[in-house]
């Protein structure tokens, strides 16, 4: 008879926590996991999942624009909020669903509840006041949206979290912030036919890709109506009679809007799940620190995923917890490598990036080549819309070895996966240039540029 009543108990049923769970329990773990809302975690919920189906809707508007160069007469049209919710939400059940039954099939004990750490081997269940007993503990709660309350009147914004569930559509709204969030949700918000202003303290939007790309994406935005405010934010919030809202600046701009959304970044869900009782570290947001194998300083705690603040995606949980139960339950060691990792920001236009930027290549490496290819897209030849796709390659000029590869256009994601590929396996220039084009696409563009459109040289830059 063991001492504990379970080998692994996971706090958390997002995307990382549910694969540690499975997996442990496929390898012969006794495993119990505890959720306080929904299965799934943010990505399924109120994340990834929910946002690239409002993505798809909030094309139409463009693709019925565009269907007229290419012969088609599109009749009268109209958009319904309430049926792209109602058919979110019935996707979001089905998935969630799912995610119960994967763990009921591999004898994974579910409890619905929030659960506190007691000690390095207790977890006490919040909905019935239960302690259980674990060798293990697992920590896989994910992060929240932030909102800055120095700010009056931040009682009145929504964050990404509500916006998923708003009554109704807003006819004008103010996002706050520059990164993926934010400007996913106001081409998102855009595309639905709303008034949409972007305001962003930097000096420009999606800080830590590459700065081509970020310049690109931004001025695209701005052709599409979006409008786009760097280098300020807001000082006061006022709700009037209507339910309107006012934003006043510290630039001293006065915004209106039916709604404001606050995307300025996410924190660590880790505010009272008493980790401070069994002595778990954390850095000064609230991310929990970890080894390379997720590992706490407490010997039987981990922690995967965004409560880490490592490298804040979905796929990146999933493996870090899959290599958490291998090495811990499996007897196959392993750790996520996060030197390389492919994603993709669903901004309108599209975003995808692997590898380096040049800011950061610049930092390791004393000569590059960079190649860069921007042009309008063949569809839009015919659609008439003024809409450029960028591509950029970054090369170390010593070893031709592929450092980064960033695409913006159509399908840039669908790309990036595969670069991410290539990249991992150590592509050189001469890699791509032997490669034959798949033609008529925007991606041969990959492998016919052929001379490098800036040459930076250590020697140069001293």
């Amino acid at each position: 008879m063991s001492e504990y009543d379970y080998d692994l108990f996971v706090i958390g049923g997002g995307s990382g926590g549910v694969r540690a769970a499975r997996i442990a329990a496929t390898h012969g773990a006794r495993v119990g996991i505890a959720e306080e809302y929904r299965y799934g975690g943010t990505c399924v919920i109120r994340g990834c999942v929910p946002k690239k189906l409002f993505v798809y809707a909030s094309k139409f508007s463009e693709e019925f624009e565009d269907a007229e160069g290419f012969g088609w007469s599109v009749g009268e049209r109209s958009f319904s909020w309430e049926k792209l919710i109602a058919a979110k939400d019935q996707e979001i059940t089905r998935l969630e669903g799912l995610y119960r039954r994967n763990l009921e099939r591999t004898n994974v004990e579910v409890h619905d509840s929030r659960a506190v750490i007691e000690d390095p081997h207790t977890v006490r269940l919040l909905s019935t006041g239960q302690t259980v007993s674990s060798k293990y503990i697992l920590v896989a709660v994910g992060a929240s949206p932030n909102v800055d309350n120095s700010v009056p009147g931040m009682e009145h914004v929504i964050t990404s979290n509500e916006a998923f569930h708003m009554a109704e559509l807003p006819s004008k709204i103010i996002v706050a912030g520059g990164g993926y969030i934010a400007v996913e949700f106001a081409g998102i918000f855009n595309g639905l036919g709303v008034d949409t202003t972007l305001i962003y303290r930097g000096e420009e939007i999606l800080r830590g890709f590459d700065m081509d790309l970020r310049t690109t994406v931004r001025q695209e935005m701005e052709k599409k109506g979006i409008k786009v405010i760097l280098g300020d934010t807001f000082s006061s919030i006022e709700k009037q009679s209507d339910g309107s809202l006012i934003g006043h600046t510290k630039g001293g701009k006065t915004l209106e809007a039916g709604k404001i959304m606050f995307a300025i970044g996410r924190n660590p869900h880790t505010k009272d799940l008493g980790l401070e009782k069994a002595g778990v570290e954390t850095d000064r947001i609230g991310a929990i620190k970890v080894s390379d194998d997720s590992r706490t300083n407490v010997e039987s705690i981990y922690a995967v995923g965004d409560v880490t603040n490592r490298a804040n995606l979905t796929p990146v949980a999933i493996r870090e917890g899959h290599a958490f139960a291998d090495t811990v339950f499996g007897n196959k060691p392993w750790s996520v490598d996060h030197s390389l990792i492919a994603t993709a920001v669903f901004s309108q236009p599209e975003m995808g990036t692997v590898g380096l930027t040049q800011e950061q290549a610049l930092e390791r490496t004393p000569n590059l080549d960079i190649y860069k290819s921007s042009f309008r897209p063949m569809k839009h030849t015919l659609s008439g819309r003024d809409e450029k796709m960028l591509m950029k390659m970054i090369v170390d000029a010593d070893t031709q070895k592929v450092l980064g590869v960033h695409v913006v256009g159509p399908d840039a994601g669908e790309l990036a996966q595969i670069l991410g590929v290539t990249l991992q396996m150590g592509a050189t220039k001469a890699d791509f240039d032997r490669t034959i084009a798949v033609h008529p696409t925007a991606a041969e563009e990959l492998v016919t540029m052929r001379e490098p459109s800036e040459q930076l040289r250590a020697l140069a830059r001293s």
